[in-house]
């Protein structure tokens, strides 16, 4: 519907201004995620307009005189909480990328700009689709489309890393009776999978409400997926360390077929001489960073991307503030 409603209601209002049009940005619709809920706010015909900086005032006038007041009987003004906005929205395009990411990709994009921008964020813009294009969109979502080699490497060390640092205590709190602990361990390292289930694919995991739909559409992953299901739902700590297990075994052995890193055991281990199974994250932490060949990237402690330095929705959704706690944990100069 957006892609007609640009060519047949706005393509025409923007003749000879030079711009680019997308289903871009924020919107379940952009990812593909919407069901007929999403359409109870915020929801008709959108579509962004990209003009250059001067010509931003002009546009929007130009627009807001000439649209119809309905596109295949959907207003094209619409709102929520008596907040109404215009379906289509004119900007430049440095500004909306600088605003959602934190920089613009058309200057190039650094290390700390890989790391620092959500996965959400990354997700959005390269995500949807661009209906008409001159002012460069297209190569900034090319450019943004995946991480480069050496830093998929260090995320995907990352997040390894996170798995370790908590595999054996479902198996910990269950040996001392507390089984609800070991359930909100076992959820977490279950959400941990999930991600790297997603990173492994080349795919920017979405933030929470769509994690579970992300996995689901991944080709391949119904047996992680019903692994992942029986942790989480296991009523004993044995039960839900061999869901676990299992779970972790398929992706030591999707890394091992992807070839980032030299090939390990995908086998789980005792946990020391403690009776907890594990696959020891940090193996595959460690085999991932032995492949990095850029000595920047492989210098950097095991903290993470910015959706592995903090879960607040407050950090990862102002790009500020991810930069600078990406940058104060990583220690990098800018």
């Amino acid at each position: 519907m957006s892609r007609a409603f640009y060519r047949e209601a706005v393509a025409g209002l923007v003749a000879g201004v030079p711009h680019s049009a997308a289903l871009i940005g924020p919107g379940s619709e952009v990812l593909e995620f919407d069901t007929a809920r999403s359409a109870d706010h915020d929801w008709g015909p959108r579509v962004l307009l990209f003009v250059p900086e001067g010509a931003v005032a002009e546009v929007e006038a130009v627009v807001a005189a000439g649209l119809p007041e309905r596109f295949r009987g959907f207003p094209t003004v619409f709102g929520y909480h008596g907040v109404r906005r215009p379906g289509v929205l004119v900007g430049e395009l440095g500004s909306w990328l600088v605003e959602r990411l934190g920089f613009d990709p058309r200057g190039g994009v650094s290390l700390l700009d890989w790391l620092s921008a959500s996965w959400q964020s990354l997700a959005e813009v390269t995500g949807g689709e661009v209906f008409h294009d001159e002012l460069g969109l297209a190569a900034v979502r090319e450019t943004l489309a995946w991480y480069p080699r050496d830093v998929w490497r260090y995320v995907l060390a990352c997040q390894w890393r996170r798995i370790a640092q908590e595999e054996p205590f479902p198996g910990r709190c269950g040996e001392v009776g507390d089984e609800l602990g070991s359930a909100v361990v076992g959820a977490r390292l279950a959400r941990e999978v999930m991600r790297l289930a997603l990173l492994l694919r080349r795919r920017y995991p979405p933030y929470a409400k769509w994690l579970g739909s992300a996995l689901a559409r991944l080709p391949g992953s119904a047996e992680l997926g019903e692994s992942l299901a029986a942790a989480v739902a296991a009523r004993s700590w044995r039960e839900r360390e061999e869901a676990l297990a299992a779970a972790y075994g398929r992706l030591a052995a999707l890394q091992n077929r992807m070839g980032l890193a030299e090939p390990l055991d995908g086998r789980v281990r005792g946990f020391h001489d403690r009776p907890f199974r594990v696959i020891g994250g940090d193996r595959f932490a460690r085999a991932l960073m032995a492949a990095v060949s850029d000595p920047v990237v492989r210098g950097l402690p095991l903290v993470g991307c910015a959706d592995q330095v903090s879960d607040s929705v407050d950090v990862l959704t102002v790009p500020g503030r991810a930069r600078a706690a990406t940058l104060g944990a990583l220690g990098l100069t800018v």
